[in-house]
């Protein structure tokens, strides 16, 4: 009896403690208190409740109902974990969130390990946007952000896990390196300015070095303007001993002399202008690679949102053919990084074959029922995934069902690109002939005498 009692009081102890470091969000050790209590006392319920509390304000909600379930075994009635079940089952949308930033997150360590730290970046912040109480999500966040020396991003994550957990050793520890390179830093930069504060010169055969002059330095702005004054007085002298004298001697030398100074004047502020011109115009296209920069930023950043939805929906099949390939239609391929593109010529290589088969007979169809428009639609997405299927049939196909829309312009343009990119073949031949009868057809090809 005196050892089980012994027992039961350091399970109690470890209890309170848990207790009092949850009280000030000390979250990791909180948790190891609490399964010091559970040695001791692994019915101890109150113990078990707090523990998946603790597991709970850290995101990791399958692991506090573990324990709440296990409480609830030892202790059926009058048990609080009744409750905390209870309401996460009322909420079955909060569950469903939690477990997809639980599977987003294993996902992010899978690009992780095959270095797509911009894929994983783009997740987790969709991850702890969801989830914001998911700790482990956030320390992923901010090594990702230290790794790719985006240092401001990762102080600001690391301020909110350490929130979270205010003694988590994997936070710490992150904050401890950021802080190691921000005095890395700062330590350059001092040596920087001390270097520039002192003056090496050798003497001998020793170098010494010694700082910069005090007195120098607070004189500077005082011997600029004595040096400014003599110049202004030497100029002064020679203009009044040199060229004074000359002016006097010859009017007409003076009268020239002007003349040759306006021109002067003239060519210097044709020049000028020019230059400004110049350099307008260089902003101009500055500004406008600037744009393009911009716009290509954007663009690349929407195709990595667009390829990781539809990879999403690949994996959990949930979402129909035709509508990841619409998606992946939208996506330009060499905006992607070396794994984007792996994982889009992967979906690609499994959707375009039997999509392309599909559209292709659905677009047959429109053609022999007189829609034409339904088959230039379908036609234009085939050619988008295989400029040259069918030995270049479904190009010549779509030629015909732009003539057929009432666009004999852009049929003509297909048929010419068909009879160019496919001679010798059959689509090649028909799209010949039917080039010429519709120039026949608009009077292109002239007419008899």
């Amino acid at each position: 009896m005196d050892y089980t009692e012994k027992l039961m009081r350091q399970s109690n102890y470890w209890y309170n403690d848990g207790l009092r470091k949850a009280n000030i969000r000390d979250l990791s050790g909180a948790a190891a208190s609490l399964r010091r209590s559970l040695q001791y006392n692994r019915e101890n319920v109150m113990a078990r409740n707090l523990l998946g509390l603790v597991y709970y304000g850290r995101g990791e909600v399958a692991e506090a109902l573990v324990e709440w379930i296990i409480s609830k075994n030892f202790k059926s009635y009058e048990n609080i974990a009744n409750y905390y079940i209870k309401r996460v089952q009322e909420t079955p949308s909060e569950l469903e969130t939690v477990n997809q930033a639980v599977h987003k997150y294993n996902q992010c360590l899978s690009y992780c390990q095959q270095n797509g730290e911009d894929l994983a970046i783009i997740q987790l912040k969709k991850v702890v946007a969801s989830h914001p109480a998911f700790l482990k999500a956030h320390q992923l966040l901010a090594l990702l952000y230290l790794h790719t020396g985006q240092y401001a991003k990762a102080r600001q994550t690391l301020r909110v896990a350490h929130r979270l957990d205010t003694t988590n050793d994997i936070t710490l520890g992150y904050m401890h390196e950021l802080a190691q390179i921000r005095s890395q830093k700062m330590a350059k930069l001092k040596k920087h300015e001390e270097k520039e504060q002192t003056v090496t010169y050798t003497l001998g055969n020793e170098t010494i070095i010694q700082p910069v002059s005090s007195s120098l330095k607070d004189n500077a702005a005082i011997l600029t303007i004595v040096n400014i004054v003599i110049g202004i007085v030497l100029g002064a002298a020679v203009v009044w001993f040199l060229i004074t004298p000359a002016v006097r001697q010859s009017q007409a030398s003076d009268t020239n002399q002007s003349m040759i100074t306006l021109s002067e004047e003239k060519a210097a502020q044709d020049a000028q202008i020019t230059a400004l011109q110049q350099e307008l115009e260089s902003y101009r296209s500055t500004s406008s690679e600037a744009e393009s920069a911009i716009q290509t930023a954007q663009s690349t950043q929407t195709g990595y949102e667009t390829l990781m939805t539809v990879y999403e929906q690949y994996q959990a099949q949930n979402t129909s053919n035709a509508d990841m390939t619409d998606s992946l239609l939208t996506i330009n391929r060499d905006s992607l990084g070396e794994r984007g593109q792996a994982i889009f010529d992967e979906m690609t290589g499994d959707l375009y074959p039997t999509m392309c088969e599909r559209l292709y007979g659905e677009a047959q169809s429109s053609m022999n029922s007189g829609n034409y428009a339904d088959a230039v639609t379908a036609l234009e997405k085939v050619t988008q995934m295989d400029a040259g299927y069918d030995e270049g049939n479904a190009l010549k196909l779509l030629g015909d069902a732009y003539a057929g829309n009432g666009n004999p312009d852009k049929a003509k343009e297909i048929y010419a690109r068909v009879t160019s990119e496919y001679s010798g073949t059959t689509a090649a031949t028909e799209a010949e002939s039917a080039m010429n009868e519709e120039n026949a057809e608009n009077g292109d090809g002239g007419q008899e005498e």
